[in-house]
């Protein structure tokens, strides 16, 4: 089959979910993710790219999508650099109760498949097509090679981030992965999470090393398979997780690469010279005390900000308190030598 071919039934009958098409973004050569567990370098990625709870099914324990976003929230966002051959991730999840106390697989995990060739077929050793291999010789020749698994520890405050099912533990090391959190909470407490990271995915991936692997190959419009689960444990004590919530919407993608869903390598997205953009922070809501962010790309000369109460602002990063409760409409509007723009959001600040 050449490769055209196979890119263009990949994602109607080679992968789960056919006809369901997820976009990985291509983030410039100049703006490459720091892996440093902050979740600003992925401001410019469009919305559409977020991968919510929402598309996740849980399989195991008859969940199906009764999810309850109170007890786990998760979404995930994924990058990618022409000319480097990495999957970049951004995982931001809240979970009423994260587990990570003991020193075992037992722990709140992301667990993420990928098939960077749509090789397809098993990937585990217990799935070997040959019954009769040598249970060895599946493992170390088998297991891993040419799709792999990563059960990432959300977080891991004592041991390596990801354990990786096979006998290739030299992927999850630079310059092949690294990996970054932040978070407030202690085991047992609830918190959100943010996680970033980069892995390198492999068409071929000995036990022995990198010396004779073969990198996946990644491009423009290119189709790769790729698939995750969120193996969420709400008790130390339990023997199971409570819930194995996952994007393929079948259970066997953890170990067969068939099973993964379809994921596009887009292009560079077409960029405004000037684009208007801002977040906020409510830094004291009885006073109802709000600090706005200028987040505009291209070269700002002037800052309007009208803060939806008639007060406006001509400086960058304002604060502003609002005299009344009640839900804001509030825009900025930039100039500069390449023009005017301006960013609008709609009942995003609401003060009690």
């Amino acid at each position: 089959m050449t490769p055209l071919l196979l890119l263009l039934l990949a994602p109607l009958g080679a992968l789960e979910r056919p006809g369901v098409e997820y976009k990985i973004y291509q983030f410039p050569a100049n703006q490459i993710p720091r892996i440093d567990g902050k979740a600003d370098d992925w401001a410019m990625v469009p919305q559409a790219y977020n991968i919510g709870i929402d598309q996740l099914k849980e399989t195991v324990k008859g969940l199906g999508f009764k999810f309850d976003k109170k007890d786990l929230d998760v979404n995930v966002k994924v990058g990618w650099v022409k000319g480097l051959n990495r999957l970049y991730f951004l995982y931001e999840a809240y979970d009423d109760y994260w587990d990570f106390r003991r020193a075992d697989r037992h722990n709140d995990i992301f667990e993420v498949v990928v098939d960077g060739d749509l090789s397809g077929g098993p990937l585990i050793a217990g799935m070997h097509p040959n019954t009769g291999i040598d249970k060895g010789d599946a493992f170390f020749n088998f297991h891993g090679v040419h799709a792999q698994n990563y059960h990432i520890f959300t977080p891991a405050p004592d041991r390596d981030w990801v354990f990786v099912w096979g006998a290739q533990p030299w992927l999850k090391r630079l310059p092949y992965a690294n990996a970054a959190y932040q978070y407030n909470f202690r085991h047992g407490e609830s918190g959100k999470l943010t996680l970033e990271f980069f892995i390198t995915p492999f068409d071929y991936a000995p036990y022995d090393g990198p010396s004779r692997a073969v990198e996946s190959q990644l491009t423009e419009n290119k189709i790769i398979g790729l698939s995750w689960a969120v193996l969420d444990y709400d008790n130390v004590d339990a023997k199971d997780y409570d819930g194995f919530w996952n994007l393929s919407h079948k259970t066997t993608m953890f170990g067969n690469a068939s099973d993964l869903v379809a994921f596009r390598l887009m292009p560079l997205e077409q960029r405004k010279a000037l684009q208007a953009a801002w977040s906020f922070r409510v830094i004291d809501m009885n006073r109802r005390l709000v600090a706005f962010q200028d987040e505009s790309e291209g070269r700002v000369e002037r800052w309007l900000w009208t803060f939806g109460d008639g007060a406006t602002s001509t400086e960058q990063h304002p604060q502003h308190v609002y005299k009344e409760a009640g839900e804001y409409v509030i825009t900025l509007e930039v100039e500069g030598p390449q023009g005017k723009s301006r960013w609008t959001k709609v009942r995003d600040v609401v003060l009690r």
